[in-house]
């Protein structure tokens, strides 16, 4: 998982990640690069600037210096320093340190949405005002052209705010003393991979919400562009999704594809809801804010770019910032699910077989079956080493196609205790046969040889239940070529079960066994895959292709 930049920190939230059915995640950094660039300013006659240069050139640039500079929580030495990431690429733009008197900040809030500040500027108090368009554009009635002279502003002019919204362009407003100074045009790339991460987790039936400080046009044209928000869905902005009460929230929560203009306390609400509806809740976030909602979902996915109470809060630290990345954490939940299951089939399949031979032994005439000796290595086999070797179950993209894990999903399910039932009493009956056959007993050279191939057999043939229980497919070889650490672990058994039969000696009562021998034990504990293959073409002619 950390190969695939999935930190892990709380073990069972990488188990609940392959179960969660809603997902509500971040824009910036998340979906899009969190590379912000100030592709453009425009005035309030329309006229539009590209790069400092452009704006040099006209007496405007003076207020513009002044409102990007001092009304920052950032600071330029080389470049852009400290604050958040908005300040940093209006900053950037400007590219000089500040040498501003500021009396007074009031940093950026999300409830206020803006930032201020008061700076001595020739002798005069001058406020600065930078945030939400639709708060500065209230305010002012007046702007400033080119040459500084000021003018007013036309109604109209919401429409540019609206035009480049909906290009997916973030947008904000600056001001000094109520008059209207510029827009802001703020442009983050949607990373390649978020496409390919939210197919994945559209494929999982897994419901991806995305929560943004952006306006609705913004945050409605990222959510066209990757996919995520298709006509029909609903999104809501953070004063709307406050007028409405819980219980409607929860009616309409399977259609939300967008909260827009979010504020922290959204998140917790939306979380809150969710599970109140029976979902397993996923949160992403990065920041002090999100510590809440991280810390309340059933999974917390923190970012690697994120603050550090954000990933104490979190289960899981993505490390690439990717929702590609959590796509692969709830694959990687649902493999571990898979890969649990598969490990109990094969241990409740031995232990039936071997809790049967011990009631049913003595009735037969045979006390000890198995010596302590060797049920010691038999648990070896069936615990330690068959936990090793099923932990290393690939991910198959396939698990993606299939509904999430209710909260109330039993560990064991139908599939599993046909499997173990069938296979367990089909083993059961394999071992009293062979000890109560008279013809196989004729086929080993005498008493001691003849528990020695049971010795064999017990173990051969759970070796080769390990192989019907990784897979429901009939083709028992299905993607063993991804789990080399499964193949190795049989080998290792194998070699060490010879090595027991032919110098095991007296401490695990076995006898060297001639070829025939052996060749008899193994073809006879083979016999448990090609029965246990019936069991799979019976399910498979009856329509139940589900596995584990």
């Amino acid at each position: 998982m950390l190969k695939n930049n999935v930190l892990v920190r709380k073990m069972t939230g990488i188990e609940t990640a392959g179960n969660i059915n809603i997902l509500f995640t971040d824009k910036t950094g998340t979906l899009t690069k969190g590379k912000l660039e100030v592709t453009g300013i425009m005035l309030g006659n329309g006229k539009k600037y590209s790069n400092k240069e452009d704006v040099k050139k006209d007496k405007i640039y003076d207020y513009i210096k002044m409102s990007f500079i001092a009304n920052n929580s950032s600071t330029y030495s080389n470049k852009a320093i400290g604050g958040n990431i908005t300040d940093r690429a209006i900053l950037s733009f400007i590219k000089e340190a500040s040498t501003y008197n500021v009396i007074s900040k009031e940093p950026f809030n999300s409830k206020k949405k803006y930032s201020k500040a008061i700076i001595k500027y020739k002798d005069k108090d001058i406020t600065l005002v930078k945030g939400s368009p639709e708060i500065i554009l209230d305010k002012c009635h007046y702007y400033y052209d080119e040459d500084g002279k000021i003018k007013r502003l036309s109604s109209l002019y919401y429409k540019q705010v609206e035009y480049m919204a909906l290009q997916g362009v973030r947008v904000l407003a600056c001001m000094v003393d109520d008059i209207f100074l510029c827009l802001i045009f703020i442009k983050d790339e949607i990373k390649k991979e978020s496409k390919r991460g939210l197919d994945l987790i559209n494929k999982a039936h897994v419901q991806t919400v995305m929560v943004t400080g952006d306006n609705k046009n913004t945050a409605l044209a990222i959510g066209r562009e990757i996919g995520l928000y298709k006509d029909g869905d609903i999104i809501l902005t953070s004063s709307e999704l406050e007028e409405i009460n819980d219980i409607e929230l929860g009616k309409i929560l399977p259609k939300l594809k967008i909260i827009a203009r979010a504020l922290p306390s959204d998140k917790s609400r939306l979380v809150k809801v969710s599970q109140g509806l029976g979902y397993v809740v996923g949160m992403t976030g990065d920041g002090v804010n999100d510590a809440p909602a991280l810390k309340i979902a059933d999974v917390g996915f923190s970012m690697g770019s994120g603050t550090e109470v954000a990933k104490e809060a979190s289960d899981i630290v993505i490390l690439n910032d990717n929702l590609l990345s959590i796509s692969k954490a709830i694959l990687f939940g649902r493999t571990i699910f898979k890969s649990i299951r598969k490990f109990i089939v094969f241990q409740l399949t031995v232990n039936l077989c071997a809790v049967s031979l011990s009631i049913v032994g003595p009735f037969i005439g045979f006390e000890t079956p198995v010596t302590v000796i060797q049920m010691l290595w038999i648990n070896m086999v069936m615990d330690t080493l068959a936990g090793l070797a099923f932990s290393f179950e690939p991910p198959l993209e396939e698990y993606m196609e299939e509904y999430p894990k209710s909260k109330n999903e039993s560990i064991i399910n139908k599939y599993m205790i046909g499997e173990i039932l069938f296979t367990g009493l089909y083993s059961s009956i394999l071992c009293i046969f062979f000890l109560k056959s008279t013809i196989i007993i004729s086929l080993f050279r005498n008493y001691d040889y003849f528990m020695t191939g049971f010795f064999g057999l017990f173990i051969f043939m759970s070796i080769f239940n390990s192989f019907n229980a990784r897979t429901h497919r009939l083709n028992i070889l299905a993607n063993l070529k991804n789990n080399i650490v499964f193949l190795v672990i049989i080998l290792f058994v194998i070699l060490i079960q010879i090595f027991l039969i032919y110098f095991g000696g007296n401490l695990f009562r076995t006898m060297g066994l001639s070829l025939q021998e052996f060749i008899i034990m193994i073809l006879i504990s083979f016999s448990v895959i090609p029965i246990d293959s019936l069991r799979k073409l019976y399910l498979r002619l009856h329509g139940k292709k589900d596995g584990v």
